[in-house]
């Protein structure tokens, strides 16, 4: 079959603009083949090549005393001390899940696994974050439980615990769900590998799975909004299989044993195209392919389509040739191709073969180097109005019992039970309790992982929402007695080319940046996923960030619960903060105002007064949304008790004052705290105690366990 000719038509299916296309004939001299305008449309659309984020995600902070790969590479790497190193990365799959929830997101969860173990790491951990739409929107229901499904059925499947995350509703996300997929490995320091290709004549071989038609077309679906044409993009959908990928990670694990690989990179967005030139790029090398080699599992593919597929669980190495046999032997042993299907080569060109034709020939470091990247024009949010003090008509149980009902603020228990938390056997501390805590195997050390961040801020002020982000972040490993190490982000937003949009951007990534440096958690890894729009509506932005920290020594971790007759502690001081909260936006639907102040220095000093005195904690809490009030039943309904704290108004209760955490102590050691605390300069005062199964708010009190009903039951009816 004869490939179609070039029109204006066919270049604006493949996402590229006027200009683009100018620049392409320019760089080439020539009109492109068809091949070649799909492997420039995939490498050259926003997935695959930032070009609008590029400028400002150089302004992000990288490095540190612990990291040892920043952004660059398949994932991010830092040092954990005895010669190991963590490995991890937030990556999304929101436009996919959207069309076909199950495959998805389990195939998000499949290439987020990959870039973990193509470093070399065994993955230890994962987590998500999940945003979509209102409840009542006719598509949502589905989508969750497409979407939870399939991270379930690949992740459970796969064997890798799932130990947290964060899940929220909101009208933006009606036509645009977000699926952002975390994954850490373990990985010893002497042993992680590389994508850069190197050596001339090395062959370059296909490892895994055959390659199908499913997928081809994935990375610039990526990189466009929605419309009412949708369902013709459902075969641009990956299908992802666990036990596959299994295979292929214990298979690249034990070949990289042997000595054979060289360099070694995922086939994900963009397929063999990306794999291929990312490898040459980073090398200094050009790549010769030839396709006729391609283990396939259709008939009579095309060499646009093979360059282009995006099916799931294939590798792509350079390889040592003196060891081609032994390499061979592992795949063979597993059960999966092993094809070498090209070779390097010392000239800056990316040549494609098929049946004796090429179809491709063009220089490599051009289709990264030099793709566009725009300055795009924004607009600074404009900081809105500080809205008036609310007289409150209610009392502060009613307020609570008005979150615990909410399907942002119930449990999520429904959606973690479908995980399996416990594989691997090294889960410490399980789903819905904050930050989740995996054990470093056969050592006295752990770690700390969450994820974050609150769109509501972000859209009021996308500066302070930056901060915030990072900081609940820092926050969370605080609250588990870890030591916080480094960040990846996943930044979802709308369409650059708006400057309003693009303005959001700028802001959080500048908001972002600070709270980083100050906090000393750079950013090792990310993703940027733009144009999460449907017919023009802009989803909340969403910059997702992602955090490890380590615990040390695991007698020191604060595992909770708090113990009868414990004494609360509030660390930050009192709130007052009720603009962009939760009580607002779930009680009265206002979402106005701004958000609270994130003050970096306090939040340092109040995180290292915590660590300092892990002796001393029972358990421990950080406040974000929903304040005191949430942050006490939290801990309550863990230690199975009852609370009671001193009588104030509503905005005491739930304010959102940031920096702040309640920690659960002995009276003495209670008293010890405060005095410490105030040498420190750290606001630390005694407002209650734990005992008995009252909720008790000032004269206010209620059941736990009526409490506990609600906050355990309101999302699975919410989804009935």
């Amino acid at each position: 079959m004869a490939d179609p000719a070039i029109s204006d038509e066919l270049i604006a299916k493949h996402g590229l603009n006027k200009s683009e296309y100018q620049l392409i004939l320019n760089l080439i001299g020539r009109s492109p083949t068809y091949t070649e305008l799909g492997i420039l449309s995939a490498m050259w659309n926003e997935h695959c090549s930032y070009k609008s984020s590029k400028k400002w995600l150089r302004t992000l902070p990288t490095t540190g005393k612990n990291v040892i790969c920043g952004p660059g590479e398949n994932a991010g790497i830092v040092d954990i001390g005895d010669g190991q190193a963590i490995v991890f990365k937030m990556e999304s799959h929101n436009h996919p899940s959207y069309i076909e929830p199950y495959q998805g997101a389990a195939t998000g969860m499949g290439g987020i696994l990959r870039d973990v173990f193509t470093m070399g790491a065994r993955p230890i951990a994962a987590m998500n974050s999940l945003s979509f739409g209102e409840i009542s929107h006719p598509k949502t229901k589905s989508l969750v439980s497409g979407v939870v499904a399939g991270i379930g059925g690949y992740g459970n499947s796969f064997g890798v615990p799932n130990i947290g995350g964060e899940l929220r509703f909101d009208k933006s996300y009606n036509g645009n769900c977000l699926v952002n997929a975390f994954a850490a490995g373990l990985v010893e320091t002497d042993k992680i590998f590389y994508s850069a290709a190197s050596g001339i004549g090395m062959p370059v071989v296909y490892l895994g799975a055959k390659t199908g038609r499913d997928g081809v077309g994935g990375a610039t679906m990526a990189s466009s909004e929605f419309d009412e044409n949708i369902e013709e993009k459902r075969p641009t959908v990956q299908v992802g299989d666990p036990f596959t990928e299994k295979c292929l990670m214990e298979a690249t694990l034990e070949l990289m044993e042997t000595g054979a690989v060289i360099s070694i990179q995922d086939m994900g967005a963009a397929g063999l195209t990306c794999s291929a030139v990312e490898m040459g790029d980073k090398g200094n090398l050009g790549i010769r392919l030839n396709l006729d080699n391609v283990p396939t599992r259709e008939n009579k593919m095309t060499a646009y389509e093979m360059m282009l597929s995006e099916s799931q669980e294939r590798m792509l190495m350079v390889l040592n040739p003196e060891l081609e046999k032994e390499a061979k032997q592992v795949f063979e042993k597993w059960d999966l191709d092993f094809a070498i299907i090209g070779e390097t080569i010392s000239e800056d060109r990316f040549e494609v073969w098929h049946k004796g034709e090429i179809k491709a020939d063009l220089p490599l470091k051009a289709l990264s180097g030099t793709a566009p990247e725009y300055d795009r024009a924004y607009v600074e949010t404009k900081n809105p109005c500080s809205t008036k003090p609310k007289s409150f008509q209610v009392t502060p149980i009613e307020a609570l019992q008005t979150l615990l009902s909410s399907p942002n603020f119930g449990s999520r228990q429904w959606v973690y039970e479908q995980y399996d938390h416990m594989v691997m056997a090294d889960t410490i501390r399980r789903p819905g309790l904050g930050a989740g805590v995996v054990r470093v195997h056969n050592t006295t050390k752990a770690l700390a992982f969450t994820a974050h961040v609150n769109p509501r801020y972000c859209k009021a002020d996308p500066f302070e929402g930056g901060k915030q982000a990072v900081a609940e972040a820092y926050r969370n490993l605080i609250s588990v007695g870890s030591i916080p190490l480094a960040t990846t982000d996943n930044l979802n937003f709308g369409n650059p080319e708006k400057p309003e949009i693009m303005g959001q951007f700028v802001g959080c990534i500048k908001g972002i940046s600070e709270a980083c440096k100050v906090l000393g958690m750079p950013i090792v890894s990310g993703n940027v996923s733009l144009y999460n729009e449907t017919d023009g509506e802009p989803i909340l932005p969403t910059p997702t960030i992602g955090a490890v920290g380590l615990i040390n020594d695991l007698g020191k971790m604060i595992e909770g619960p708090a113990h009868s007759s414990d004494i609360l502690v509030l660390i930050g001081g009192p709130g007052k903060h009720l603009d962009q909260s939760a009580l607002m936006n779930e009680m009265y639907q206002e979402t106005v105002g701004n958000p609270p102040f994130t003050d970096l220095k306090k939040e340092k000093i109040n995180g290292n007064f915590v660590l300092n005195n892990l002796d001393l904690i029972n358990a421990c809490k950080d406040l974000g949304h929903g304040g005191v009030a949430l942050g006490a039943f939290k801990m309550a309904l863990e230690a199975n008790l009852g609370v009671s704290i001193e009588d104030q108004e509503i905005p005491w209760y739930f304010g959102e004052e940031q920096g702040r955490y309640l920690l659960s102590m002995a009276t003495t050691e209670a008293m010890m705290l405060c005095n410490k605390a105030n040498l420190a300069n750290v606001d630390a005062r005694i407002i209650g105690s734990f005992a008995g199964s009252l909720i008790k708010f000032g004269k206010y009190s209620i059941e736990c366990d009526e409490l506990r009903s609600t906050y355990l039951n309101s999302l699975e009816q919410a989804l009935m």
